[in-house]
């Protein structure tokens, strides 16, 4: 993408955010071009000076080609709002992160998220309950989005990763500056083939405060539901709820002693209306994610061969006789039959009776 280097340096200027970049959007049609705007024009686009004369110090002092290189040369790789790999659920939030840093890989199977979010000081009831809800999203092809904190976050990301299975790990720092320290090795693990690392902020800065509250909105939004388990009244988990309500996914909460301080928040919650979870199916159901998923992995699974293609092509969800198939692709009765049999092993086709197949997608 030409415009890439562009997108890096505005992301790079201090003051300069999503609605920033969605008028210099508006007015120029690129940033390439917003990169050369006057003083003059930025002022009609209502820049304070404080922002103006951020963009032109980093003017200055940047040279696009090097910082583009510097990414590259760490192994990140860049997505905008224009790249079709972003995030088709994030996309849609209020004020999304006009560009992601990314270690590892986002993928198409990624928007059939749930993120699960909790204390840093859990209790082996809630790292217990982690473990099992995560076990069992996992075995639905269901990605697990959380922020790399300690606690409930890392056992969550931990789980999946030694399952084999997906997960994204949302920081408030830059991609190479992982917070805690300690989870340096997961965060590689998780980037290294099962998942990604994500960040809104340039490399080497540092996490701080005032990022967590943003990245919650990022992990909420990767989303179709956030799961809390164990948090306190006070805990940036409901932070993330809060971002969930606002940006229409569902909240879940896992219920706990009400002797337990770190069950007050999920607790709270359940009495506010959110999803009570008892067991993985509490999820699976109100996000209907136990038939999407299915249907996900059937199209995953195609197609394997070009007869296998033919024969999907020709089949519907109504039931279709084998001589029928024959007909239509003028394959041979023997391959359409054995290739029917190898599709429904593998859950793609139904056998209706003997004689007759249909679609499952």
């Amino acid at each position: 993408m030409s415009d890439l280097k562009y997108w890096l340096g505005f992301n790079l200027v201090k003051g300069i955010g999503p609605a920033k970049i969605q008028s210099l959007l508006d007015y120029y049609g690129s940033l390439s071009n917003a990169w050369h705007a006057t003083e003059f024009e930025l002022q009609k686009l209502g820049f304070d000076k404080r922002t103006i004369q951020s963009f032109k110090s980093s003017k200055d002092k940047l040279n696009l080609e090097q910082a583009l290189d510097h990414v590259y040369q760490s192994g990140v790789s860049l997505i905008t709002w224009e790249s079709p790999e972003y995030p088709t659920y994030l996309k849609e939030i209020p004020h999304a992160p006009p560009l992601l840093y990314v270690r590892g890989a986002l993928q198409e199977l990624d928007q059939w998220a749930v993120a699960i979010v909790g204390t840093r000081k859990a209790t082996a009831y809630g790292k217990q309950v982690t473990k099992d809800l995560v076990t069992e999203l996992v075995k639905q092809n269901i990605t697990i989005v959380s922020g790399l904190a300690r606690g409930i976050d890392a056992v969550a990301h931990e789980t999946a990763v030694n399952l084999n299975g997906r997960t994204i790990g949302v920081l408030g720092s830059g991609v190479d500056a992982i917070y805690p320290a300690e989870h340096r090795n997961l965060a590689q693990a998780i980037a290294s083939g099962h998942g990604a690392i994500i960040s809104e902020y340039g490399l080497g800065v540092k996490p701080e405060a005032k990022n967590f509250p943003p990245r919650n909105r990022v992990i909420s939004g990767l989303s179709l539901g956030v799961v809390v388990i164990e948090a306190g009244e006070r805990s940036g988990a409901l932070i993330t709820t809060n971002f969930a309500l606002e940006q229409g996914r569902e909240v879940f909460a896992v219920p706990g002693s009400i002797k337990s301080p770190l069950s007050r928040g999920p607790n709270r919650l359940i009495q506010q209306g959110a999803k009570l979870v008892t067991k993985v199916e509490d999820i699976l159901e109100e996000l209907n994610l136990s038939v999407t998923v299915a249907q996900t992995a059937v199209q995953m699974a195609l197609p394997d061969s070009t007869e296998e293609m033919q024969l999907y092509k020709q089949l519907a969800n109504e039931p279709m006789h084998i001589d029928d198939l024959c007909r239509s692709t003028g394959m041979a009765a023997n391959v359409v039959s054995s290739t029917l049999t190898l599709m429904e092993l593998k859950g793609i086709v139904q056998r209706v009776d003997q004689m007759s197949f249909a679609r499952l997608a």
